[in-house]
């Protein structure tokens, strides 16, 4: 089954990329986006992949919170990275009075939870998506999203924040805050008192006051993190989403994509179809791996040579469409689009629009 590209681009309001690391996706994404743009719809591209491959083919020097205009395309396009402490800061100084905000900021949790806790990441990435989306900015959001694995916690991550939300642990790191002063003494109970002493064993004592004073300054942001969360998770659901997975033609790339699409399928979240990437073609199929092997015995070195050449290029895209086929033997209801392999690295707007015509052909 074949994947429509261009009836996705001009109908979709949100593309989110994701697929294992070193498959192109990164390039898949921005291309889309080019492709939609010159297509006449209003575009973003937003990139969590932290190298700077996107700003680099797009003649940015770099790429921020903000999204910037990119130069050079007959349409209108936005490219933008996320950057999560920026984000979780937004958010912070638009949910809690500017006392509480200050607060929040200087507390040494925050600051280590705002830039490298994991899975922050990829539920800022669904906050800044959230907010895109809610700007009406654009006709068309494209969203790169880390490895498949990370792009599984981009899935997981608003019900992972309302089970932590709503956790045992956030309870009791309340009590005190809750209770306050000489009250405080009298809900204290011996087994509050085992529980921190052993937690102040593992972690300090230190750490457990930041992040009890940190819980408890947070406290009357919960309820908004709650529903944008379930907000943003039904926003990935609703049909004018759709998910792509981009894979290589490689035995552990193509099995992420199909652990992906099967998740996919459980959340039953829009499966646009799957992206193949790099994929390697000859222009002389008739002419075998063993024909041209035999033929290569005795002829110059020269001509030896090519023919050799010719002979592995042929055996390396037969067991690339042999893998592919094991996919959509298994997958037969996913639309499958491939893009062949380019000579060397996509580095500005031409390349893109090369390998959104390949996406589209």
């Amino acid at each position: 089954m074949s994947l429509a590209i261009d009836d996705l681009l001009d109908t979709a309001k949100i593309i989110v990329c994701c697929g294992s690391g070193g498959v192109g996706k990164t390039t898949t994404a921005a291309a889309l986006a080019v492709r939609a743009a010159e297509r006449g719809r209003r575009t973003v591209v937003l990139t969590i992949d932290p190298a700077r491959r996107l700003a680099q083919s797009m003649g940015l020097t770099e790429l921020d919170n903000t999204p910037r205009e990119v130069k050079g395309i007959d349409g209108e396009l936005d490219a933008m990275m996320l950057d999560m402490k920026r984000t979780f800061d937004e958010i912070v100084l638009t949910h809690a009075e500017p006392d509480k905000a200050e607060q929040i900021f200087k507390n040494p949790f925050y600051q280590a939870l705002s830039s490298s806790f994991a899975g922050t990441q990829e539920y800022m990435a669904m906050e800044k998506l959230a907010q895109l989306k809610a700007s009406g900015t654009w006709d068309l959001i494209v969203v790169d999203t880390p490895p498949t694995r990370s792009a599984l916690d981009f899935l997981d991550a608003p019900d992972h924040l309302t089970t932590f939300l709503d956790g045992r642990l956030v309870k009791v790191l309340l009590a005190p805050a809750k209770a306050g002063g000489k009250a405080y003494l009298k809900v204290v109970t011996v087994g509050f008192n085992v529980f921190t002493n052993a937690i102040t064993r593992i972690i300090g004592a230190s750490v457990l006051q930041d992040v009890s004073q940190f819980v408890g300054a947070l406290e009357t942001m919960f309820g908004g993190f709650r529903e944008r969360a379930q907000a943003t998770y039904d926003l990935l659901k609703d049909p004018g989403t759709s998910f792509l997975v981009v894979a290589a033609p490689e035995r552990d790339a193509l099995r992420e994509a199909a652990y992906f699409a099967e998740r996919l399928a459980a959340e039953r979240m829009p499966l646009a179809g799957l992206v193949v990437n790099r994929v390697h073609r000859t222009t002389a199929a008739s002419l075998t791996a063993h024909k041209a092997l035999d033929a290569a015995v005795g002829a110059d070195p020269l001509t030896a040579g090519v023919l050799r050449l010719h002979a592995e290029r042929v055996e390396v895209a037969q067991r690339e469409a042999r893998l592919r086929e094991r996919f959509t033997s298994a997958h037969p209801k996913v639309p499958v689009v491939e893009v062949g392999a380019l000579p060397g690295d996509v580095h500005d707007l031409d390349g893109l629009r090369a390998v959104g015509a390949e996406l589209a052909s």
